[in-house]
């Protein structure tokens, strides 16, 4: 058997259909699933990125004496974390370092990787690629006498944008120290506090000023609109530092040296940063009050990238669905972050401002019975109000009827008999003998439009 073989379905695979209908709404998608960017790359980055474009020879895998003291200076000055230049190493994207965190510890089988309950999939796939085991808990006891030899923690969190507490962060450090435990702290989100200021747990309030069995992981991603660029750092125990070096040395992990400096220049500019979090903070504010006005709840979200969005007649995928098949808005279903997102959707905060704008009309809409509902051709069906909506999608007896094409998707359970509504005009009938009384798929003919 493969490796491939023992790993599951990519995450976004499972969203194709949503994208799909999506894609019908006569306005276009509205894409706030995956979270990738989309403003512009800060001129002063591009800059220096082209400044160093010429770079024929091999650039150094520790990273150069500029990015590693750019980084330590941002840590300093944006978070109050003392670090040393010499024990940060750039990443190649913070993702492709998480995954393979367990095998450069050494992790196989009979280890155990400690995870939150909601999390980031790329943490299980880590695991997966080592051989280790999965425990999914949010309560330290919840591991009991398991082997754990890594322990994630996420804050800001990503789905849930929920923010760990400094004393917290404290009592897994110690934890994980009386269990010989690495603890890795995925911090990717630690600049967009809302309502709420994250902690890293490098800070001396959580680590007691020692860094031993600490790493911290950053990424530029979503500060500074570099996800296309795979700009990422890992800094905290020296002694882990300098042992991840070795083995990507060996193995050719190495970030190519213009992005080294690109990101270099990044670090040492907060004024971009700070503008990219306002656009977020506004983006954030427009989707919190079309999702309340419109009958959903928000939970948690205090501070990250995304809204953690809830239906009291819903379900994540049926949720999903209906806000893909009649709103043309793409969010990611809880569940794809574990059986505890089962009620949740993901939304993302990176959408265009006029995208964003139309994902809140949208959903005014909805809430207000003004949204119209589609078939999978993109006829006028009937009005519909979200809040008043059942769990299942609605529309299925009426592509049956018509003989659209419909592929259904897991959130489709059960099918409702439809009443006729205003659109829907009947058949006349002659009143002679020999024709047939029309039959049902007949009175639910759309009218033409």
């Amino acid at each position: 058997m493969t490796l491939a073989r023992r790993l599951p379905a990519f995450t976004w695979d499972r969203i194709a259909p949503l994208r799909e209908k999506a894609g019908l709404h006569p306005d276009g998608a509205v894409d706030l699933s995956i979270g990738t960017p989309v403003d512009p790359v800060p001129g002063l980055i591009r800059d220096a990125l082209a400044a160093a474009s010429d770079a024929p020879g091999y650039p150094a895998t520790w990273g150069t004496p500029r990015l590693r003291s750019a980084a330590a200076g941002w840590l300093a000055r944006a978070h109050g974390v003392p670090v040393s230049p010499d024990d940060v190493l750039p990443v190649v994207g913070t993702k492709e370092f998480i995954a393979w965190l367990p095998v450069m510890l050494g992790l196989g089988p009979g280890d155990v990787v400690l995870q939150p309950e909601l999390a980031y999939p790329t943490y299980d796939i880590g695991a997966r690629l080592a051989g280790a085991s999965v425990l999914a808990s949010d309560s330290l006891l919840g591991a009991g006498p398991a082997r754990v030899r890594l322990v994630w923690v996420n804050s800001p969190s990503n789905p849930t944008g929920r923010v760990l507490p400094a004393e917290h962060l404290r009592k897994v450090v110690a934890w994980a120290r009386e269990r010989g435990a690495v603890v890795a702290s995925d911090e990717c989100y630690i600049s967009l506090g809302w309502d709420a200021a994250p902690v890293s747990v490098l800070h001396p309030s959580v680590c007691g000023g020692s860094h031993d069995g600490v790493l911290a992981v950053h990424s530029l991603s979503k500060r500074s609109n570099l996800a296309g660029y795979r700009a990422g750092f890992v800094t905290g125990d020296p002694a882990l530092v300098a042992d991840l070096l070795a083995i990507r040395k060996l193995a050719g992990m190495i970030m190519p040296g213009p992005v080294q400096a690109a990101m270099a220049a990044a670090l040492s500019d907060d004024v971009h940063a700070a503008e990219q979090r306002e656009r977020y903070a506004a983006r954030r504010s427009v989707l919190l009050a079309a999702f309340a006005a419109a009958g959903w709840g928000v939970d948690q979200s205090e501070a990250g990238l995304y809204l953690w969005v809830t239906h009291p007649a819903h379900d994540c995928w049926s949720a999903a669905e209906l806000l893909a098949a009649e709103g043309g808005i793409l969010v990611s279903p809880g569940e794809l972050y574990g059986p505890a997102g089962k009620r949740h959707i993901r939304v993302a905060l990176t959408a265009t401002d006029e995208r964003v704008a139309a994902a809140a009309r949208r959903l005014r809409e909805l809430g207000s019975g003004n949204g119209l509902r589609t078939c999978g051709r993109g006829a006028k069906f009937e009005r519909c109000s979200a809040s008043a909506l059942p769990k299942q999608s609605t529309w299925l007896p009426f592509v049956t009827a018509v003989g659209a094409p419909f592929q259904p998707v897991r959130a489709v359970r059960s099918v409702r008999v439809l009443r006729p509504v205003r659109a829907v005009r009947p058949v006349p009938v002659a009143r002679s003998r020999g024709v047939r009384r029309p039959s049902r798929g007949d009175r639910l003919r759309p009218a033409s439009t």
